[in-house]
């Protein structure tokens, strides 16, 4: 049987919690997000598993978040697994081009991926990204402001201000 690893940790900005394979970082949420919500999303992708406590890739990405939101790393070097349709994983690879301290439209983003006038489905594949921060949604913004972050206006503000975005 498949193993998920989970961990919880405290950040800046309040808990944060992962979940990972043996090999991939698949899960993520932020401290707006509440223990339920990070229950209910491994029940229902991660239903077949086993799940313990900790595992690498978990350690390293509490590392580098953790590192992210003190203002000391600016790029991420984590294994990913992308969970959605074949639009949503092209939107999100595309939203995880976005460089450090720059923000993008979900227009932009749209017309990258070659689907002009998709503006509203990148931002429905935004709020369906399980990997925040390191597949940096926050930095997608709408074209007459900030739009939605599923992790909270306040915390779309921090990040972006961190980053010196705004």
């Amino acid at each position: 049987m498949k193993r998920l690893y989970l961990n919880s940790f405290k950040t800046s900005v309040g808990t944060v919690r992962t979940a990972a394979t043996a090999g991939q970082l698949v899960l993520i949420t932020l401290p707006s997000e509440s223990r339920k919500y990070y229950e209910d999303r491994i029940a229902t992708l991660f239903g077949d598993h086993t799940l313990a406590q900790g595992g690498k890739i978990n350690r390293k990405a509490e590392k580098q978040i953790t590192a992210y939101l003190d203002g000391k790393l600016a790029e991420f070097d984590l294994p990913l697994e992308i969970i959605g349709t074949s639009f949503q994983k092209k939107a999100l690879k595309q939203v995880s081009r976005i460089p450090y301290g720059k923000t993008c439209t979900y227009g932009e983003i749209a017309h990258a991926i070659g689907s002009p006038g998709a503006a509203r489905a990148v931002g429905s594949a935004n709020a369906k990204n399980n990997l925040p921060l390191v597949i940096p949604c926050h930095r997608v913004v709408a074209s007459n402001g900030l739009g939605g972050y599923g992790g909270g206006l306040p915390l779309k503000k921090k990040l972006l201000k961190l980053e010196g975005s705004m």
